[in-house]
C-alpha cells in the first residue's frame, strides 16, 4: 500500500445514516505505511478499558473535523488504544490542522487484521493479532483497533468487524 494511504471504507453504503457498512476483505491483512500521517487525538475516560463517554467524544471530534472539512472519505480511520484500564487514547486521521483538537502525526509500518464478534472478545483478538504479527516475521509495538461501526450500527448490520493494526 502506498505511504500514508488506507483501505477504502466506503461511506456512501450506509443505510442507517449513522456508520457505513464495513467491508472486511479491504482491510484484512494489509501493510500501512505512514510517514507523519496527520490524525486528531482525542482521550475517553473508561472503567476496565469500558469507555465511558465514548458517545459524546466521538461526535464532537467528527463535528470539528467537519467543520475544518479535515476529512477525507477516501482515506479514513480512527485507530483506539488504552493505555490503561482508565483511558482510551483515539486517533482520526485528518487532512489538515483542526482548530482546537490535538493534532499528533503517525510514521511507521502497520499490519492489519480483521476480527468479527462481540467485543467481549477483546482479549482473545490482542492474542490472535500479536500472533498473526510473529507469524510475519515481525514485532508489535503498539496494537490499536479500528471499531468500523458503533454498536447500534453493528447490531443494525449483523456484524461487529474490528480491525486490529499492530505498529511493527
Amino acid at each position: 500500500m502506498e505511504l500514508n494511504t488506507l483501505p477504502k471504507y466506503d461511506m456512501s453504503d450506509n443505510p442507517t445514516n449513522c456508520c457505513p457498512r464495513f467491508k472486511p476483505e479491504d482491510w484484512d491483512g494489509q501493510e500501512l505505511h505512514f510517514k507523519d500521517k496527520l490524525f486528531v487525538k482525542a482521550k475517553t475516560m473508561s472503567i476496565f478499558h469500558i469507555p465511558l463517554n465514548m458517545g459524546s467524544v466521538y461526535p464532537k471530534t467528527f463535528t470539528a473535523m467537519e467543520e475544518a472539512d479535515a476529512m477525507s472519505e477516501d482515506n479514513f480511520i480512527v485507530m483506539s488504544h488504552d493505555p490503561s484500564a482508565w483511558r482510551g487514547e483515539h486517533y482520526f486521521s485528518a487532512t489538515k490542522d483542526v482548530p482546537g483538537q490535538e493534532m499528533v502525526h503517525l510514521t511507521g509500518d502497520f499490519l492489519t487484521k480483521v476480527f468479527e464478534g462481540p467485543y467481549k472478545d477483546m482479549s482473545k483478538w490482542e492474542k490472535e493479532m500479536e500472533a498473526f504479527v510473529k507469524e510475519k516475521g515481525k514485532q508489535a509495538k503498539k496494537i490499536y483497533y479500528f471499531y468500523t461501526t458503533c454498536p447500534k450500527c453493528a447490531k443494525y448490520y449483523g456484524k461487529n468487524y474490528v480491525v486490529g493494526v499492530a505498529q511493527i
